[in-house]
């Protein structure tokens, strides 16, 4: 079995496929936003934290699969360190703080510790490629939301051009029609 399939047992076991979202069940989100990274030419790292993005909640989801203040070695002996590092981040992420200034700061505020951590060009790139890929995928999936995201998203793209993928850049303004 592969570490994708691992990953998708491992989140049928913790409920994913109960839980609801935009478009259907957590799980599908997931799937989707995975499969989309896969065909924008995200790294197998990235494209395995995208089926794993909300394990620990984020600001916007805070519903968890796993805590992440005693189940981060469980997910990481799935999926590895790095793409559990980037589910991390992308869980922990303060968007309010974060979002809005992040180019200028390259730093992402982490909701549970408090604590900033300023990234580097390739760490980011993966940060911004995820946040938007997500934020798509609601986009298309949940007509209630999309009233106030397209518009959000709309202003928040172009701040995030120069820290995105070509391919990620593509796609949000084919989809925002900016």
């Amino acid at each position: 079995m592969s570490t994708f399939e691992d990953l998708g047992s491992l989140l049928l076991v913790r409920g994913a496929d109960e839980i609801d979202h935009a478009g259907g069940s957590l799980y599908v989100h997931l799937h989707r936003v995975a499969k989309r990274l896969g065909s924008l030419g995200a790294s197998d790292t990235l494209v395995l934290a995208g089926l794993a993005h909300a394990a620990y909640g984020t600001d916007g989801f805070p519903t968890h699969l796993f805590d992440w203040r005693t189940e981060r070695p469980v997910l990481e002996s799935v999926i590895g360190a790095e793409a559990e590092r980037i589910v991390y981040l992308y869980g922990a992420c303060d968007r309010e703080t974060t979002w809005r200034d992040l180019a200028e700061h390259r730093t992402v505020t982490d909701r549970f510790t408090g604590t900033s951590e300023e990234l580097g060009t390739e760490h980011l790139r993966d940060f911004v490629d995820l946040t938007i890929v997500n934020e798509l995928d609601v986009l298309d999936h949940d007509p209630d939301r999309a009233v106030d995201l397209r518009p959000f998203l709309s202003e928040q793209i172009p701040r995030w051009q120069s820290l995105t993928s070509p391919a990620v850049l593509n796609e949000s303004q084919r989809i925002l029609q900016l």
